[in-house]
Parts: C-alpha cells; sequence; structure tokens
C-alpha cells in the first residue's frame, strides 16, 4: 500500500507533462478546432502594441525600433509604452521616439498591471497586443496574430517565445527545454480545449473583451482565463513568434519562479469560483495543467515519503539510511562535478521548489506588485551589444 501511495503522488507530479498532453492528443484527434484564418485580402483589425517598462535602458532603444518595424507591417497600429516610474535612463531614451510612441511614465512604482490598465484607456485599438520590454517580435507577428481573429469566436492569441541562449548554463538549458515542452502542449490545447493561461511574452486580446486587471494581479494569466472562462476561444499563433533570454543564474531564476508562482496562485485564489462552474474541459486542463503543477514538489515530496516508509517496512533502518544517503551522495557528486544530468536535474528540482514556495508565500498572504528585470539575461545581452 505504501508503494501504491508513493507511485500515486509520483503520477501526480508527472501528469502535466506525460498523461496530461497524451490525453489532449487523444481528444485531437476527434475534436481537433479548424479555425478561419484571415488572408491579405480581409481587411486588417487595428492594433495596438502596450508595453510595461521599469528599469530597461539596455534593452529599450532595440525594443522601440523593433515596434517600429512591426507598426510598419500593417495599416493602423499605435505603440504605447508605460514606465514604471524607472530610476535609469529609460525614460530619457524613450524621448526621441515620442512623436510615433506613446509613452505614459509612472511618478511612483504601481506595476505592470497598474500600468498596463492606463494604457488600455488610452487606445480604440481592435485588437489589444501585449509584450515585455526585454522581447524581441518577428516582423510579420502582428500580420499573423491578427489572421486567427478572422475568427469571431477567438478572443485570444498567444505567440511562440523562443529562448535564444539554451546553452550558457544547466539553468538556462533546463529553462529552455521546460519552455520546449510548455509550448507543445500549449499547442495541443490550443487545437483542443483553449490555452490555459497566455504568456506575457507575446498576446493578444479583443478590446471590448480584454478585462480591467487587480493591480496586484498578475495580467496575462488573468486576462487570458476571464477570456476562457467567458466562453471565448484562447489559441495559438505558431509562427507568430518572440524571442527571449532565459535567466542562467540559478538563484535569480529560483527568485523569479518564486514571483511568477506567487502571482499565479493568487489569480488561481481570485477566481478559483468561476473555474469550478467552467465545462468539464476548461477545469480539466487548469487542474492538469496549472493546478498539479504548482504542487509538484509537495507529490515529491510526499512520494519519497511513502517510499522511504515501504522500504522501512521490508529492511532494516541503517539499510534504508544507507539508500537514501547513498542515492543522496551519488547527486551530491554527480552536481558537484557538472556530469549530466545531476546539473539539469538539480536545476529542475530548484525550480519547482520555487513554484511551491511562491504557492505557499500565496497562501500567506504575499503580493508582487512591482517587479525588476533579471540582472544576468540583461548583463549579457549587454555585452553582446
Amino acid at each position: 500500500m505504501l508503494f501504491l501511495c508513493a507511485l500515486l503522488f509520483l503520477g501526480l507530479a508527472a501528469h502535466p507533462f506525460t498523461t496530461y498532453p497524451a490525453s489532449l492528443a487523444l481528444l485531437r484527434r476527434f475534436r481537433k478546432a479548424v479555425r478561419p484564418l484571415a488572408n491579405d485580402r480581409d481587411r486588417q483589425p487595428s492594433f495596438a502594441i502596450l508595453v510595461p517598462a521599469y528599469n530597461e535602458e539596455s534593452v529599450i532603444v532595440a525594443k522601440a525600433e523593433n515596434l517600429l518595424a512591426l507598426q510598419r507591417t500593417v495599416d493602423h497600429c499605435e505603440i504605447l509604452i508605460y514606465v514604471d516610474a524607472a530610476s535609469d535612463r529609460t525614460v530619457a531614451l524613450l524621448e526621441p521616439y515620442r512623436d510615433r510612441i506613446t509613452v505614459v511614465v509612472g511618478e511612483v512604482r504601481r506595476g505592470k498591471s497598474h500600468g498596463l490598465n492606463q494604457l488600455t484607456r488610452k487606445t480604440i485599438a481592435d485588437i489589444l497586443v501585449f509584450t515585455d520590454a526585454n522581447v524581441m517580435l518577428d516582423p510579420h507577428a502582428l500580420r499573423r496574430i491578427g489572421a486567427h481573429f478572422a475568427d469571431p469566436d477567438v478572443g485570444c492569441v498567444c505567440g511562440h517565445l523562443k529562448y535564444g541562449n539554451g546553452e550558457e548554463s544547466a539553468t538556462a538549458a533546463t529553462g529552455n527545454l521546460y519552455w520546449k515542452i510548455e509550448e507543445r502542449i500549449r499547442q495541443l490545447e490550443s487545437d483542443t480545449i483553449g490555452i490555459v493561461g497566455a504568456d506575457g511574452s507575446l498576446f493578444a486580446t479583443r478590446r471590448h473583451l480584454h478585462p480591467v486587471v487587480p493591480p496586484d494581479i498578475i495580467d496575462d494569466f488573468y486576462v487570458s482565463m476571464k477570456i476562457l472562462l467567458g466562453g471565448h476561444a484562447v489559441v495559438r499563433a505558431p509562427d507568430a513568434l518572440a524571442y527571449e533570454r532565459t535567466g542562467s543564474d540559478g538563484k535569480e531564476e529560483f527568485g523569479r519562479k518564486v514571483r511568477i508562482a506567487c502571482q499565479a496562485f493568487n489569480v488561481h485564489r481570485l477566481l478559483w469560483d468561476e473555474i469550478k462552474a467552467a465545462p468539464l474541459g476548461v477545469f480539466y486542463a487548469y487542474v492538469s495543467h496549472r493546478l498539479l503543477k504548482w504542487l509538484i514538489i509537495y507529490d515529491l515530496a510526499i512520494s519519497g515519503a511513502f517510499l522511504v516508509a515501504g522500504l522501512s517496512s521490508l529492511l532494516s533502518p541503517a539499510w534504508v539510511m544507507l539508500m537514501v544517503g547513498g542515492a543522496l551522495g551519488a547527486f551530491a557528486i554527480g552536481w558537484r562535478l557538472q556530469l549530466r544530468p545531476f546539473p539539469q536535474l538539480g536545476s529542475m528540482m530548484l525550480s519547482f521548489a520555487g513554484v511551491g514556495w511562491g504557492v505557499f508565500r500565496s497562501l500567506r498572504g504575499d503580493r508582487f506588485q512591482t517587479w525588476s528585470p533579471m540582472g544576468t539575461a540583461r548583463m549579457r545581452a549587454d555585452a553582446q551589444r
């Protein structure tokens, strides 16, 4: 019985990456949605690109030029940037672009969601496109996103994020691999039930469906979930590409996981009553892709405890301690010597631990209303310029 319990909790930890995508792949064979796409002869919607920024002096000029290049690919496109009381030269570097870009500067730090709420009130564009300051977008991204809105059922379209520094460290490699898996799962969701949570690197919504976001709530997850729970399709545009650098420092990435998980679980707590009332498919996808993923570190710990208890019922305590100590010692040596796959497994476990700690911090009432750019990613971006 103890071993069965260990397998059960191990299965719960593995489900978001194994049986869940397998179930979506099976479902797709029977009910893949075929949605109309617009072509160049169709009327283009009007776009507004909205960007939050804090201390982004290392990337803001490149971002502005990237946005202006995108603007030229469609007939109607506004660009709006909210600067959240930056303490560096972000505002000064945007001055030469004020004739083409609307820049809103916060006097005090109030966070990303507050700033984006301000920007959404300043535009009447059909489609709101959200992207982060450190993300560079493919020149064709707007047209490819816009094509999906030819289907009136579509309320939100997510882009395809690619990381460009997956070989810098074990942390970067693990993050890159994780995101590749995540993008495959999101495509399966897009083809069947709908994507459970957009990523802030690149996503777009119909303006009339875009909700006001509470200032202490993460915008991308909240907005896309509200649209999905409202009965509208949340789909993926696999050819609308966004490029970003993932974190390569383990300590920094751990902190980012804590912040994001805490913010996301705050959304969970806010929307749980609506989620429970959602159609069965949406509820299943949410529990599988979000709720169980946040609890992986706890499921693994419980599974390990049941395994040790099961071994203790068969072997002497000394043998159990020797087995556990030997496994931990082998892992420590592999980590120290940087022998594959030990650094990658360690980075993965650190990531799960960060997510679990973020959930705990949400439950105790913590909030992350403001944010700071990742230092290592910015410094390496600077070094390459």
